[in-house]
């Protein structure tokens, strides 16, 4: 089945040169274009599609607003938002991932990162650019560890590993590879990880992973018990 898009940028060259990137790869249909933010959330919650693919600064509502109304805590069936950004420092983009925001993709990266974010999106995975999860999730977070929420019971070791390459990036066959376990398996962590940290998506649990500074540096270290 084709995967359903929504593009909202307040640039026209923009939403088009996005239609075109996800539309010569099959399997990706544009439905609408929305102009501001307002547009939006009307499209989306009118046609329901699959990912929407929201830029982070828009008239009427930004990146955050749409996102909330879509994809925050009280939805009562969120859809799937990947922010689209040209500030990988900014602000907004740290709330929009607070505010439900699955996935973050900068518009001068590389544009196949487009479409990957969009098919992770599309079966409640993520994609995150990486420069985005190392300068602004380190940058912004709090600085005292003691502000990242607690687990409700301890992360064992493995599970400590997952949470590190999810605030990688990596997809879950990624991670799989690395830790040399099957896809199921790192499902079945992902599962136990969200549960113990009240996360409700890999975003959340990238945020709580810079947050408790597990991620120093953006380097691939590994637990000092290892």
């Amino acid at each position: 089945m084709s995967i359903s898009v929504l593009v909202a940028d307040d640039q026209a060259m923009i939403r088009t040169s996005l239609r075109l990137i996800l539309e010569d790869e099959p399997g990706i249909t544009v439905v609408a274009e929305a102009r501001d933010g307002a547009e939006a959330v009307a499209l989306a919650r009118e046609l329901r599609p699959d990912v929407c693919l929201i830029d982070i600064r828009m008239p009427r509502l930004d990146g955050i607003d749409v996102t909330r109304a879509l994809a925050g805590p009280g939805v009562a069936d969120p859809l799937r938002v990947v922010i689209v950004t040209t500030f990988g420092l900014d602000e907004y983009v740290h709330g929009a991932l607070q505010a439900g925001a699955l996935g973050f993709v900068l518009k001068d990266g590389d544009p196949t990162l487009f479409t990957a974010a969009v098919r992770a999106a599309s079966i409640g995975d993520a994609l995150i650019s990486p420069s985005i999860t190392r300068r602004l999730l380190r940058d912004l977070a709090p600085a005292k560890a003691s502000a990242a929420r607690r687990p409700n019971s301890p992360l064992t070791e493995r599970e400590t590993d997952v949470v590190r390459a999810v605030a990688r990036g990596r997809t879950n066959q990624e991670i799989a590879a690395t830790l040399f376990i099957s896809v199921s398996t790192v499902k079945g962590h992902l599962a136990a990880i969200q549960n113990k940290l009240g996360a409700r998506n890999r975003s959340e649990i990238t945020a709580w992973a810079w947050e408790s500074h597990l991620m120093p540096g953006g380097a691939d270290q590994r637990d000092s018990r290892r």
